[in-house]
This record gives structure tokens, C-alpha cells and sequence, in this order.
């Protein structure tokens, strides 16, 4: 008896002392112990490459900064090393700034996929074939490639210039109502590139209301899918409106893929995306090739608009940014901005009024060079973010962890001194055909390389042509110079720091006279 009181008794002070222990020194505990785990991880993961020795805020690391990322700060990151890394909340993130190592990342399938950011699977939505790897991912874009051929874009060149020549009357017409002082051109850069995308992709099944109503509103998807950004989707965040934005659109390009069916499936002829889609499918039922039955099978109106909606994600902010920045680098050099205009004459034979086509387009040599040389000087995407399938050996030294984030850069590949003479100067010259930037193939990283190069490059190319010479011909813009003019803006692409101070006047395409 004495024995059971003994033992009942110990295990009674047992529990007292248990008990003794405050919730606050187990939760102090437990802090610690994740805190050290944190730093651990990260030191082993960072291994011998560039980037801080500890996380210096534990867990969230650079968060805070990285809510408004600034371009100098990528820039020191990709002076610091070869290869560097930071590491925010969970991710742990690999940044590549050298040539072959963000050659080697486009190219190493096996290894890494594009990852966009965590919430981008539920916005773009899971099945969307961005996300797909391997064959499957290989066989979808053989089935997209006939959609962007010289032959397929020559198709829609007529409706773009259509809407190119709307654009003009109204930023001629916004300059006027602000008596021709220079005003913020930003948006109106962002809106007049979606809808000749939406042009090309949807032809005149989508009307101009709709499309206003994406141009406005795809700026909530390109914050919803920033690199930082809380990856649960609650309602009234950013991260929500950019996916009530992105269900909206695919809603329409679902009813826009129906008239497409329905206008091939009567005879008609492609003028757009959609239509080149829909006539590749069809001849692809009565085709005894099997391959052709299998890369261009009957995609449903919900593929079709899924697909159309990661090309305009893939060409909305870059075209934005492109167009910025050639606009204001024109308006600041009327020299070259003179040659342009000289060329777009000769190339219509003296006549202004002759329409665009693509053999016209072929003959625009400077024009092509200057906007080449926008894109080297100024390339909208700086880097884009992979993720590690399995280990990966990126260097001798370096193996990047299964789940990090892996990050090629464009930028520094692009302003190689040893590659481009004075890298930041703006000369067009120098993509002279035989030049050493033009031989310069493995600098070129604009549109990446590898299984995922973009597939619109061409198209970028004969737009901006076709643009750029309509307003050099039609229009005479000014551009206020502000110490932030040639600063860069980082919102998911890169646009000029003070959001591109213009206006437009009339102009005569033969005399050059001005008129307001």
C-alpha cells in the first residue's frame, strides 16, 4: 500500500512539474528550433555560391523587399556572382546570371520546367498546357507551331493595321483634350498592345467592349502573378481579382473559339489565331497523316480559350513593354526615328497609303534593326523563373536542390561588352547583317532557347514593324525627359520609371508637316 501511495504520489509531482512548464517556454522552445532549422537549410542548400552567409530576417527572408522589387537590386544580385541565391518563406530561390548558365537552364528539360509563381496553376488553371512537361508538352506546341508560320501571320496582318490605325486617331485625340501637353502613356501602351493581340488571337469575334474590358483589367493579372505574392487565393487580395479577371476572359475566348469552329466549318477563310486553329483541326479529320490526326485533334472551346489566354499572359506585359520603351527611345532620337520614316516610304514605293503585308514587312531592314536593338537594350523579361524537377548539377561545384526556384537572366547576356560594343548605347547599326552582335546567336536570350523559346517571336518581330512604321509615317510624338525617364520599373516586365511622359500630333507622311 505504501509502495502504490509512493508511486501515485511521484507521479502526482510528475504532473505538477509538467505542468509547471509554461505554454510560452514550449512556444519559445519550438521558435528556436525552427529558426535554427531555417538558417540550416538555407546554408546547406546556398552550398558555395554568392548570396547572404545567414537569412537575415529568419523565415520571411528579403520578403518585404521584394513587394516592390527594384531593378538596381537585381542588378547587384547578378554582379555578386555566377550563380546567387536568397531565400523567401519556403522558396529557395538560384539566380543565374552568366550566358551558358542560363543557356544550359533553358535547355535542361530533364532537370527543371517553368514554374511562373505558386498561384499561376490556379489563375491560368491546372490543365492549361503551359504546365505540361515532357512529350506531351513537345507534342502541344508542334500542335501551335502552324499557327505562327510567316504564311499564318500574313493572314492577320490586314485586321491588325486596322486597329493599329484606331490607335492612332486616339492618342492623336487624348493629346488634343490635354491641349498637347505630354501626359502618362503607360496605359495607353498596354491597352492599344491587347487589343492588336486580342486582334490576331480573336479576329472580330471578340468585340471592342470586350476588349476594353480585358485591357483594363489585365493589370490585376499581372499582380496576381508577381514573383512575391501570398500563394492562397482570398477574397478581395490581388491574387483574386487577377483570377475574376482571368475566368472572365477565357469565358469570352471560349465563345469566340465556337464562331471560329463555326466560321471554318462553313467554308470561311483564317484571319486570325483561332481560325488557323480551327481549319488545321478539320483538314486534320479527312488527313491520312496520324501524326497530323494527333497533333491537331479536337480540342474543346475550353482548351482553345485556355491556350489563347497563356498567349496573351505570354505577350500582354512584354509587347507593353517593348512598345514603352520604343516609343520613348524614337522620341528621344529623331535621327534614327527620320531614318525609319525614310525607309517606310521606300518600302510603299512613295505611296503612304498602300497597306501592310508581309513581303513589305521583309524589306523594312532598319525598322527591323531598331526594334531588335529595343529589345537587346531594353528586353522586357529579364529572367524567368524555373523549378527544380530533381537534383540538379548546374556547375561542377553547384547541384541545385529538387524544389528551388532556378532563375536564368537575359539582361547581363544581353549588355556582354564583349559581345556589344558600348551595351548601353542604343545604336541599331549594330545588327548589321555579318556584325559581331548578329553572330552573336548564344547572346540573344530575348525570347530564351531550349523546348520553351517563345513561340511568337516571329510575330513580335512583324508586329512591331508594322506598328512602329504606321506611327512613324502618321504621327509626330514628343517625349518629356524626367531624371526617371531611362530608370527602370520592374511590374513583371520592365517599363521606364516614370511611366512614359508623351503626345501625339498629326502628321503629313509626305511633307512631314505637323498639324494640330
Amino acid at each position: 500500500m505504501n509502495n502504490v501511495t509512493a508511486a501515485a504520489a511521484a507521479a502526482g509531482d510528475a504532473a505538477a512539474g509538467i505542468a509547471g512548464i509554461s505554454y510560452w517556454k514550449l512556444f519559445a522552445t519550438f521558435t528556436v528550433l525552427v529558426l535554427v532549422w531555417d538558417q540550416i537549410s538555407y546554408i546547406q542548400k546556398k552550398g558555395s555560391i554568392a548570396g547572404p552567409t545567414f537569412k537575415m530576417y529568419p523565415i520571411i527572408g528579403p520578403f518585404l523587399e521584394s513587394l516592390d522589387p527594384k531593378f538596381e537590386e537585381y542588378k547587384a544580385k547578378w554582379d555578386s556572382g555566377k550563380l546567387s541565391c536568397v531565400s523567401i518563406f519556403h522558396k529557395f530561390v538560384v539566380i543565374a546570371s552568366d550566358r551558358d548558365l542560363s543557356r544550359k537552364i533553358f535547355q535542361a528539360s530533364q532537370f527543371v520546367k517553368p514554374c511562373v509563381v505558386d498561384v499561376a496553376v490556379k489563375i491560368l488553371r491546372p490543365q492549361n498546357w503551359v504546365f505540361l512537361d515532357g512529350k506531351a508538352h513537345t507534342d502541344y506546341r508542334k500542335s501551335l507551331n502552324g499557327l505562327f508560320t510567316k504564311t499564318a501571320l500574313a493572314q492577320y496582318l490586314p485586321s491588325l493595321e486596322i486597329v493599329m490605325d484606331k490607335y492612332m486617331e486616339k492618342f492623336v485625340e487624348y493629346s488634343k483634350e490635354n491641349n498637347y501637353e505630354p501626359r502618362v502613356f503607360f496605359h495607353e501602351m498596354r491597352e492599344i498592345l491587347c487589343a492588336v493581340s486580342l486582334r490576331a488571337f480573336c479576329g472580330n469575334y471578340i468585340t471592342e467592349d470586350q476588349t476594353r474590358k480585358i485591357a483594363d483589367d489585365y493589370y490585376l493579372v499581372t499582380a496576381a502573378l508577381e514573383l512575391v505574392n501570398f500563394p492562397i487565393i482570398l477574397p478581395f487580395t490581388k491574387t483574386w481579382y487577377g483570377k475574376k479577371t482571368a475566368d472572365m476572359a477565357m469565358k469570352i475566348f471560349e465563345n469566340c473559339a465556337q464562331q471560329a469552329k463555326d466560321h471554318i466549318a462553313a467554308g470561311g477563310e483564317p484571319v486570325c489565331v483561332m481560325d488557323a486553329w480551327c481549319k488545321l483541326m478539320q483538314d486534320a479529320k479527312d488527313d491520312d497523316d496520324e501524326e497530323a490526326r494527333v497533333l491537331h485533334r479536337q480540342f474543346s472551346n475550353k482548351e482553345i480559350s485556355e491556350a489563347i489566354f497563356t498567349m496573351l499572359f505570354a505577350s500582354q506585359d512584354a509587347s507593353s513593354s517593348l512598345c514603352c520603351w520604343l516609343f520613348q527611345l524614337m522620341a528621344d532620337r529623331p535621327d534614327i526615328l527620320a531614318k525609319v520614316r525614310e525607309e517606310q516610304l521606300a518600302v510603299r514605293g512613295g505611296d503612304p497609303t498602300k497597306r501592310v503585308d508581309l513581303d513589305m514587312i521583309e524589306e523594312m531592314k532598319y525598322t527591323y534593326m531598331v526594334i531588335k536593338e529595343t529589345l537587346r537594350y531594353r528586353p522586357p523579361v529579364i529572367m524567368v523563373p524555373y523549378v527544380v524537377k530533381k537534383k540538379f548539377p548546374v556547375t561542377p561545384n553547384y547541384t541545385a536542390p529538387k524544389g528551388a526556384m532556378l532563375i536564368p537572366t537575359l539582361y547581363p547576356a544581353l549588355h556582354d561588352p564583349e559581345v556589344y560594343e558600348n551595351p548601353d548605347e542604343f545604336i541599331p547599326e549594330r545588327w548589321v547583317e555579318g556584325s559581331k552582335a548578329s553572330e552573336a546567336k548564344k547572346n540573344w536570350l530575348v525570347f530564351g532557347c531550349g523546348p520553351h523559346v517563345c513561340l511568337g517571336r516571329t510575330y513580335v518581330m512583324i508586329t512591331f514593324c508594322a506598328l512602329l512604321g504606321k506611327f512613324a509615317m502618321y504621327t509626330n510624338w514628343e517625349h518629356k525627359v524626367t531624371p526617371l525617364s531611362e530608370k527602370i520599373k520592374v511590374f513583371a516586365t520592365i517599363f521606364p520609371k516614370d511611366d512614359l511622359l508623351l503626345n501625339f500630333k498629326k502628321r503629313d507622311p509626305i511633307t512631314g508637316e505637323i498639324h494640330e
